[in-house]
């Protein structure tokens, strides 16, 4: 099973790459370019979970169509990117500048922007405050890397970081777009003890977070208070998982349009081809 990996350079000196994963309905577009992307789907796992700190950095080779190899040597793609959403959206927004049809089926200007559905699932945050000003005042390079109870102070930070800035852009994109119901972000921050552990992946914990994720389910849509960090309700009437199966009415109504223009396409090529005959 193959899957379309999209390797983003991390400085020269360090030697390793950041992956991240793209849906595979835009790996024949990449893939055109450059079939050395189409690696093993198990590589691509591997390498996408080595966070540093917690798990060690993947290697692995590709064999393009001419025979040739490159090698990876990959660590987490949340170094780069914590929250995927928005190099998802420019993957997208590459396609429907270049006309392709799969994205853009009604045209090109066809209210385009308007357009965008983005499902923002989260992994989950802690409800705990790990760290604050007065303790962090007082740590070296050591303490920055290794915090309290063998903690990862700045790789936490920065992971955080970057995944509420990805929150607050898109937020703001989709509000300016008067289309914020557009954009639906699913997080669980109540996260707490082994829960909130990146590394326990206890039969146990594995089974908790399931029931966290049911739960979840049956919680109001929300959207991150950026001036708290936490979740904050937007529609206290509607649930998660309503919002859920409205989006999926969406894309069942747009898979039945494109399918309509697809059949028009076919039926208006197959006239011509008729006429020229």
């Amino acid at each position: 099973m193959h899957h379309l990996m999209k390797a983003l350079q991390s400085p020269p000196r360090s030697g390793l790459s950041t992956t991240l994963s793209l849906p595979q309905n835009n790996a024949p577009h990449q893939l055109q370019k450059n079939n050395s992307l189409d690696a093993l789907l198990s590589d691509i796992c591997i390498g996408t979970s080595a966070a540093p700190y917690y798990l060690p950095a993947h290697q692995f080779k590709s064999t393009n169509s001419t025979g040739e190899t490159r090698e990876f040597n990959l660590i987490d793609g949340g170094v780069a990117a914590n929250n995927p959403a928005l190099v998802a959206m420019s993957e997208v927004t590459k396609q429907i500048h270049k006309g392709n049809p799969d994205f853009v089926p009604f045209g090109v200007n066809y209210k385009l922007y308007e357009r965008f559905l983005v499902i923002s699932l989260g992994t989950g945050t802690t409800s705990e405050e790990k760290y604050d000003a007065k303790e962090a005042s007082e740590w070296g390079a050591l303490g920055w890397l290794i915090g309290p109870d063998f903690s990862a102070p700045l790789v936490d930070i920065f992971t955080q970081a970057s995944s509420d800035m990805v929150g607050f852009h898109l937020a703001t994109v989709f509000q300016a777009l008067e289309s914020p119901d557009n954009y639906l972000r699913i997080q669980d921050d109540t996260l707490s003890g082994t829960l909130a552990s990146v590394d326990t992946a206890t039969s146990e914990n594995l089974n908790d977070l399931v029931k966290v994720g049911e739960k979840l389910l049956k919680k109001p849509v929300s959207r991150v208070d950026f001036g708290t960090g936490k979740g904050k309700p937007v529609h206290p009437d509607i649930t998660n998982q309503e919002a859920l199966i409205r989006v999926a009415g969406v894309l069942s109504r747009e898979r039945a349009e494109r399918s309509k223009v697809i059949e028009l396409k076919s039926s208006s090529q197959n006239g011509k081809d008729a006429a020229s005959n």
